[in-house]
């Protein structure tokens, strides 16, 4: 993991990248830990990153400054902050984990965890936000239809028709967003409520048609359960 710690406190931040090393052993391919907003900009820009450690709080700039950002990036953001009143902001961005201070190994080894499975879905994402003309736009996921993974990127298929590239991967986004969303195929993501008919078509081809018309794989080995979360 290429992992990013942004804390302006020293003392806080060698603690968090002594647990860090601890934490992810000899998965770790690099640390990097930077105490400005702007410095951390010029570095995710310059930077593959697997994982952002960021606290909200910069030397008294606004850590949601460069979280409209990175939340847009392809890697996934842990907040670790000790303003818990802005954690539901936070998880409406679109952050994976906010870990409050004071806090201890456990509590940071769970954030880790998280950006490696999807047993806890994040119920409280409420925006994905995404690169747009050299700007950040954020889409309220209640306007995305279904998402189709396109490499290391994802496209988003909105209710109105549009249509809007993710620099996460379908994986990740899939880690983000609460249960109303289905992986229904290696390649897509469905909000269930949007799925009209489950069908079997010639050749055994298993469909989702949604409320648009618009018709979605279902995986051979999803399908029982699929049919079986739809009804």
């Amino acid at each position: 993991m290429r992992i990013l710690i942004v804390e302006d406190e020293a003392r806080v931040a060698k603690r968090v990248e002594r647990l860090t090393r601890e934490i992810v052993g000899n998965d770790l391919k690099s640390l990097t830990h930077i105490n400005t907003l702007q410095e951390a900009l010029t570095f995710i820009e310059g930077n593959e990153l697997d994982l952002v450690l960021l606290d909200l709080n910069l030397n008294g700039e606004n850590g949601f400054d460069l979280l409209k950002t990175v939340v847009s990036e392809s890697f996934h953001t842990i907040v670790i902050s000790a303003y818990k009143d802005q954690a539901i902001t936070a998880f409406e961005y679109g952050v994976l984990d906010f870990v409050p201070k004071p806090f201890n190994r456990d509590r940071l080894e769970r954030a880790f965890n998280r950006s490696k499975t999807k047993e806890e879905p994040n119920a409280q994402t409420k925006y994905l936000a995404i690169k747009k003309r050299q700007r950040i736009k954020l889409v309220p996921v209640e306007e995305v239809n279904y998402i189709k993974g396109a490499g290391a990127y994802s496209e988003l298929f909105l209710m109105d028709g549009a249509k809007e590239l993710h620099d996460k991967s379908l994986e990740k986004l899939e880690q983000l967003l609460s249960p109303s969303f289905e992986r229904i195929h290696k390649s897509y993501l469905v909000k269930m409520s949007e799925v009209r008919e489950i069908s079997v078509q010639s050749g055994s081809k298993y469909m989702a048609e949604l409320q648009n018309g618009i018709m979605i794989p279902i995986g051979r080995t999803k399908y029982k359960d699929i049919r079986a979360k739809w009804f």
